[in-house]
């Protein structure tokens, strides 16, 4: 049966999603924060840890976003073939809702209207990065990716070939992660991307840091890779906020795609210890 959805009602619920992933923190990621203070070896990593736990706690008690940087609006959008949307334009509906969040919300507008020539800021962090599929039913499952940009710019992409194994797939990730140094905030979340195409692998890749990070990828071979990049990571010693230490990464999700038998796509997007999303379903 169809069913009808407001601009309006897409309009709120974007507002509410990004303001509650920049200032609040989900529990499982904050679980994961705590765990790495725990576990960690080094007496200066269990300081920091210590810190961004505090950090985290402080931005609840006074109400403010947990990070300066309030990221680029990225929003995957599920959206049942059985609705039908009422009002204003899908995507205006939506940075609609970006606008407000950001501006009511007081977070921090970071996006420029031109990238290269006229870098004005749009004051209101619009436009988003909008991701749309669409499936099954007759509702809209949204998921709010605000994604800051230190950790942005350390992702990585390589066109790997059929006879690349899953160790050159493991070195590939872990050489990008010690490239990246202390650049994207460690302790980081990974998001790898396997197969699809040149420009599909990284959406793969983006999609993986919307998982929580204490969930692996339902395939025990995904799911064991994913432990394997872990380990492999938290070997190379850069430590929370790279002062050294066990903790480099807190989690590495893995998404796969099938892919054309001429070409392996390998994807790496970085997230920092800020590993924001937050889901809604209307």
């Amino acid at each position: 049966m169809i069913r009808e959805i407001s601009s309006e009602k897409i309009t709120e619920t974007i507002k509410e999603l990004f303001i509650s992933a920049n200032y609040r923190l989900g529990q499982v990621e904050h679980s994961l924060i705590n765990e790495a203070l725990r576990k960690e070896t080094s007496a200066t990593g269990r300081a920091v840890m210590q810190t961004i736990s505090d950090n985290l706690k402080a931005a609840e008690e006074i109400n403010v976003p947990i990070c300066q940087d309030t990221g680029m609006a990225v929003l995957f959008a599920d959206i049942g073939q059985d609705v039908h949307i009422s009002g204003e334009n899908f995507a205006d509906a939506v940075n609609k809702g970006v606008s407000l969040a950001y501006t009511d919300g007081l977070m921090r507008a970071s996006v420029v209207k031109d990238p290269l020539f006229e870098r004005v800021n749009t004051k209101d962090n619009t436009p988003a990065i909008i991701h749309t599929n669409i499936v099954p039913g007759n509702n809209i499952t949204f998921t709010a990716l605000p994604k800051g940009f230190g950790s942005e710019n350390m992702s990585a992409l390589k066109m790997m070939v059929p006879t690349s194994s899953k160790e050159d797939i493991i070195n590939f990730v872990v050489e990008s992660v010690k490239k990246a140094g202390s650049n994207p905030c460690p302790p980081i979340m990974v998001g790898v991307g396997i197969g699809g195409s040149f420009d599909y692998a990284p959406l793969l890749a983006k999609k993986a840091l919307s998982r929580n990070g204490k969930t692996h990828n339902p395939n025990p071979l995904y799911a064991e890779l994913e432990d394997e990049i872990l380990k492999r990571i938290n070997e190379l010693n850069i430590g929370p906020q790279g002062f050294g230490g066990a903790t480099t990464a807190l989690a590495v999700n893995v998404e796969y795609y099938p892919t054309h038998i001429a070409g392996l796509p390998v994807a790496v997007n970085i997230n920092c210890h800020v590993m924001r999303h937050a889901t809604a379903v209307i």
